[in-house]
C-alpha cells in the first residue's frame, strides 16, 4: 500500500521528466486541479486567464521560427487570421442586425473566450517548449480523480441528494449562462428518467466530449500503471455522462488514430487494400446494419434527436434566407419546438454558418482542414503529432453534436496538443526501423548538421 501510494503522490508523478519548465507547471496544474475549479466556480475563468497571460510570454520572449517550423508557421498564421475574420463576421452580423454596441462589445468578450482562444493554445503549444508527455501526465490524473470520486456521487443520487448544490457567485465575472457556474452531483434525463452524470462540464455530453480527449491522452502514456488509471478514470466519466457520442468516439479514435498514423507502411497498405476489397463486397449488409445501429442510437433519445434535428434544420433556413454572407452574430432562442434551446447551438458547422455566416465557417474550416492534413503526414513519422490528429478527430466527431467554441475553456488541452503536434521535435522522430519517413527525417537531419558544423 505504501509503495502504491508513493506512486501517486504529488512529488512522484512528475519525477521521471525532470526539471519541467513554469509553463508546463501552469498548464498541468490546470488539469490537474479541474474539480478544484469547478468546486468554486471558477473553471469557466481559468482557461482564458491562463490562454492570455502565456500568450503575452510568448510576445514578451519575441521568439523567431526555427528553420525546422517554416512550413507548420503558416499554418498556425492561418488559425490567427480564421480567429480574426471571425471577430470581423462578429461585428458585422451585429450591425446588420441593430444589436447595439453593447453587444458586440459582450460578444467579442465572448470571442475572446472561445474562437480566440483556441488560436491562442495552438500557438502556445507551438512557440513554447511544452512536452506532451506532461499534458498526458495530468490526463491521467483526472482519470485517478473521476475513479476516486464516483462512488460519492453514485451514492449521492442513490440516497437522493439533491442534484443542484449551488450556483457560484463567480458567475458575475463570467458572463455566460448559469449552467457554467453551476455544481451538480447528478442529473435526470428527462427522456428516460435516468440519471446522469456531470462530473464538471456544464452538460453531461460535454463530459463525454473532454473525457475522450484526456482517454486518448492515457492511450499515449509511457507508464504502464499510470495508463491504465488515465483510462479506467475517463471511460467511466464517458459512460456516466450517458453520451453516445462520447462512446462511439471511445471506440473508434484510439484505433482510427493508430491506423490513420501508419499509412506508409507497407503492411498497413496491404492490409488496408483486402479491408477495402471485402468491403465493397459487402456494402450492402453493412450499410443495412450500420444504419439499423445508427437508428437504434438515435431511439435510445428520440426527443433529444428531434430537437436536435429541428434546431439545425431552423439554423439552415434562417442562415440561407437572413445572413448568408456573416450570420447573425449570436445565438437566438428558440420556440417550444425545440424545447426553447438556442438556435445556433448543438451543431458545430450549423451553428457556424447561423451565428457567423459562410466567411464565419471558412475562417475556421480552412485552417481546421489544412491542419488535419499537416498533422496526417507528420504523424507518419513523428510520435506527438499522433496524438494532435487524434486531437483532431475527436473535435472532428463532437463537433456533430457539440459547440466547439463554447466548450474551448474546457477543450484547450486537445488545441494545446494540437499545436505541439505542428511543432517539429527531433526527439519525437518515431525511430522504428521499418519507417521510412522517419529514417529519412533522421539522415536529413544528420547531413544538414554535417553541412553546417563542416
Amino acid at each position: 500500500m505504501n509503495k502504491l501510494r508513493g506512486k501517486y503522490n504529488h512529488q512522484s508523478r512528475w519525477a521521471e521528466f525532470g526539471q519541467i519548465s513554469a509553463q508546463e507547471k501552469i498548464l498541468a496544474h490546470c488539469i490537474t486541479w479541474t474539480f478544484g475549479f469547478y468546486l468554486v466556480g471558477a473553471l469557466y475563468l481559468v482557461a482564458p486567464i491562463i490562454g492570455w497571460f502565456l500568450l503575452m510570454n510568448v510576445i514578451s520572449q519575441n521568439l523567431t521560427f526555427s528553420t525546422s517550423e517554416q512550413n507548420c508557421r503558416h499554418l498556425v498564421l492561418l488559425w490567427i487570421i480564421g480567429a480574426a475574420m471571425l471577430e470581423v463576421a462578429l461585428i458585422i452580423g451585429h450591425i446588420n442586425f441593430d444589436l447595439g454596441f453593447g453587444k458586440i462589445v459582450k460578444s467579442t468578450f465572448g470571442w475572446a473566450k472561445g474562437w480566440a482562444l483556441i488560436s491562442i493554445f495552438i500557438i502556445i503549444g507551438y512557440r513554447l517548449e511544452i512536452r506532451s508527455s506532461v499534458i498526458v501526465r495530468a490526463a491521467c490524473v483526472i482519470g485517478l480523480i473521476a475513479l476516486l470520486i464516483t462512488p460519492f456521487l453514485v451514492f449521492a443520487y442513490l440516497i437522493g441528494l439533491p442534484q443542484h448544490l449551488y450556483t457560484s457567485p463567480l458567475k458575475v465575472l463570467g458572463g455566460a449562462g448559469a449552467e457554467f457556474f453551476s455544481i451538480f452531483l447528478y442529473e435526470i434525463d428527462p427522456g428516460n428518467n435516468s440519471p446522469r452524470w456531470r462530473f464538471f462540464a456544464p452538460w453531461a455530453p460535454a463530459v463525454g466530449f473532454v473525457a475522450n480527449i484526456y482517454f486518448l491522452c492515457a492511450w499515449f502514456e509511457k507508464d504502464r500503471t499510470w495508463r491504465a488509471v488515465g483510462l479506467l478514470g475517463n471511460a467511466c466519466m464517458i459512460f456516466l455522462a450517458a453520451s453516445r457520442m462520447g462512446v462511439l468516439v471511445m471506440l473508434i479514435v484510439p484505433t482510427a488514430t493508430w491506423f490513420l498514423s501508419r499509412m506508409t507502411r507497407p503492411w498497413i497498405i496491404i492490409s488496408a487494400s483486402i479491408a477495402t476489397l471485402f468491403l465493397a463486397l459487402l456494402i450492402e449488409p453493412i450499410s443495412y446494419h450500420l444504419l439499423s445501429f445508427l437508428d437504434e442510437v438515435k431511439s435510445a433519445r428520440a426527443d433529444s434527436t428531434r430537437v436536435r434535428e429541428s434546431l439545425g434544420n431552423i439554423a439552415l433556413y434562417r442562415w440561407q434566407a437572413e445572413a448568408f454572407w456573416f450570420g447573425h452574430g449570436t445565438v437566438e432562442s428558440g420556440s417550444h419546438l425545440v424545447e426553447f434551446m438556442p438556435i445556433g447551438s448543438h451543431h458545430h458547422w450549423l451553428g457556424l454558418l447561423f451565428v457567423k455566416g459562410l466567411v464565419g465557417l471558412l475562417s475556421y474550416l480552412v485552417p481546421f482542414s489544412l491542419t488535419c492534413l499537416a498533422l496526417l503526414a507528420k504523424a507518419q513519422y513523428q510520435i506527438n503529432s499522433r496524438l494532435a490528429l487524434g486531437m483532431c478527430l475527436i473535435l472532428m466527431f463532437f463537433s456533430m453534436s457539440e459547440n466547439i467554441e463554447a466548450l474551448a475553456y474546457l477543450t484547450w488541452p486537445a488545441w494545446l496538443l494540437i499545436g505541439c503536434g505542428l511543432r517539429s521535435s527531433l526527439g519525437q522522430i518515431d525511430t522504428y526501423s521499418g519507417n521510412f519517413l522517419g529514417q529519412f527525417r533522421l539522415n536529413s537531419h544528420h547531413i544538414s548538421h554535417y553541412k553546417i558544423t563542416v
